[in-house]
């Protein structure tokens, strides 16, 4: 079962499909929370960055079938994090890895209760 699904049919002019078009391509352009207004009411959704699409045309029966189809889910997606190295702002492709208990400092004189780096050293 679907959480929500709203359907909306109803016949409308040429201007009418391009002001709605027009209403999603801006809500699709700025992303993050949008409203889109839908007669009777008003549709909020958050869009986020990225997002799948599908056109569709079918054409059969004395009528041309095109249908517009956008997903993404319903959950925030996370980035992957990107670590600092030293307070600079470059990313690096090393995993946060915890130091193994016992291991002593590799000199630098800092205290015990000094935190140490995310990356290992050489």
């Amino acid at each position: 079962m679907k959480d929500l699904k709203f359907e909306q049919k109803r016949s409308l002019s040429r201007l009418e499909a391009a002001d709605q078009l027009t209403a999603l391509a801006a809500a699709l352009r700025e992303g993050g929370d949008a409203e889109l207004e839908l007669s009777p009411g008003t549709l909020s959704l958050r869009i986020p960055d990225d997002l799948r699409g599908e056109i569709e045309v079918e054409i059969g029966d004395g009528e041309i079938e095109l249908e517009i189809e956008f997903k993404w889910p319903t959950a925030p997606t996370r980035k992957a994090p990107s670590w600092t190295v030293a307070g600079t702002e470059k990313a690096t492709g090393r995993k946060n890895v915890p130091a193994k208990p016992g291991r002593s400092s590799t000199g630098t004189g800092r205290s015990k209760s000094a935190k140490r780096s995310a990356t290992k050293t050489p």
